[in-house]
């Protein structure tokens, strides 16, 4: 290989596809199909939840050099390490030994950092993400774009071996067994927020949270597999409660949370969602296949909390939950931390968080069914709109109908969506 190609190899291969929805997608598959990490964006300070300098003195950094010591034979002092765990403490972190992660039903607790996973899950594959995660439309001009392309599909778009993650396991597991926490931040490194580890020993719950996944990641084939990928490999190894697993995030990680409680509500059972969020059932949140949606609306809580004094976020909630009420779903509670802004969630907050997960509210079957109703003859009025619109010969009106169609209704509008999309295809 040369340079160039060699150059061309490391960089992002974006693939561009014709779409349905009434805006241009991008779709990022490089990493669908390329082993390899991308470059890393500077990391602004207020999205980190402790306090550093401009040195080079993150908890990451001093721990990968006491790593590299020790590889090199080189046995700190006494006093080097009493004075690296001030720093460490200082930094709001504690770090202990990575731990060999075997086949076993429990492991160590307390913090690892730089924690490796070998499992992977039937769930993070690239397939399953495309169907769960793309409008139908657009997942089926992904595939139609790759199978014309040098570009090949990997199996998974994750090679686990080169991601690092972050755990803190509770030291007392609760007799149902352990609650769960998928975390996905908007920085780069992996990290536990300063002084939640005291309050996810109360609640029994574990944290993970993948290294590298932060706003500078592509969504799609990093940050949701990264967090599908952190949870299966928990439930690996430790007793995790199912009716107790939750994704989480701080702002635009909050936003990937609830992606993938959207998709993903046969294995997430709710939502925290910290200063950060959108309406689903619109273009960049499309709704999944039918008996997925269906799972979510009966059995996903959301948890929305914003800082009282962060007016974009809390507008952004308001509209996110408008949009919960009018797409059936109403296990949801929204809070306002008063006195704080754009910032990530304290201990305090947190716990209140952890309680309102758990207090999961049986369905309204009458109420949803009939809310169902309704969307089901509004999707079923439309839908015969553009079938007619193609039957009369107006062609592009059928197609900008589907658009929107398929951008708003997402996996709900199909097959007969697709199928109404090849009978246009068929015209041209």
């Amino acid at each position: 290989m040369d340079s160039r190609s060699a150059s061309l190899s490391r960089d992002l291969l974006y693939v561009y596809s014709r779409t349905y929805a009434a805006d241009k997608i991008r779709l990022h598959l490089r990493r669908l199909s390329y082993a390899g990490t991308g470059p890393t964006a500077a990391i602004q300070a207020k999205d980190f939840p402790i306090s550093y300098s401009r040195s080079r003195t993150t908890a990451s950094h001093v721990q990968s050099d006491l790593q590299t010591s020790t590889a090199l034979g080189i046995a700190p002092c006494r006093r080097t390490m009493m004075s690296t765990q001030r720093l460490l403490l200082w930094l709001g972190v504690i770090v202990l030994p990575m731990p060999a992660m075997g086949d076993t039903v429990a492991g160590p607790t307390g913090l690892q950092s730089d924690v490796v996973f070998s499992d992977y899950s039937p769930l993070s594959t690239s397939a399953e993400l495309l169907h769960r995660l793309l409008s139908p439309l657009n997942a089926v001009q992904a595939r139609k774009t790759l199978a014309h392309s040098a570009v090949a599909l990997r199996d998974q778009p994750i090679d686990l071996a080169r991601e690092r993650f972050t755990v803190y396991v509770p030291p007392h597991p609760p007799t149902g067994g352990y609650g769960l926490l998928v975390f996905v931040p908007p920085w780069e490194n992996a990290m536990l927020p300063r002084g939640w580890a005291a309050i996810l020993d109360r609640h029994g719950v574990i944290f993970v949270s993948a290294a590298n996944s932060g706003n500078a990641a592509n969504i799609l084939d990093r940050r949701d597999p990264l967090a599908l990928l952190a949870a299966h490999n928990i439930m690996q190894r430790f007793r995790v409660d199912p009716e107790r697993i939750y994704i989480g995030g701080y702002s635009g990680g909050s936003r990937v949370a609830l992606r993938l409680a959207l998709g993903f509500p046969d294995l997430f059972r709710g939502a925290f969602l910290n200063a950060g969020s959108d309406p689903i059932g619109d273009a960049p949140l499309p709704l999944p296949p039918p008996e997925l949606f269906s799972r979510f609306q009966e059995t996903t809580r959301i948890v929305y909390i914003s800082g009282q004094n962060d007016a974009v976020d809390v507008d952004k909630d308001a509209a996110s939950t408008r949009s919960l009420l009018e797409w059936c779903v109403f296990d949801r509670y929204a809070e306002r931390t008063p006195w704080t802004g754009h910032e990530v969630a304290g201990p305090a907050v947190l716990g209140r968080a952890l309680d309102m997960l758990d207090k999961h509210a049986l369905p309204n079957l009458a109420r949803l069914n009939n809310c169902r109703l309704r969307l089901n003859q509004e999707l079923g009025k439309q839908m015969d709109q553009a079938s007619d619109l193609l039957d009369a010969g107006n062609v592009d009106g059928a197609r900008r109908l589907l658009n929107k169609i398929d951008a708003r209704y997402g996996g709900l509008a199909a097959p007969r969506s697709v199928d109404l999309a090849a009978r246009i295809d068929g015209t041209d």
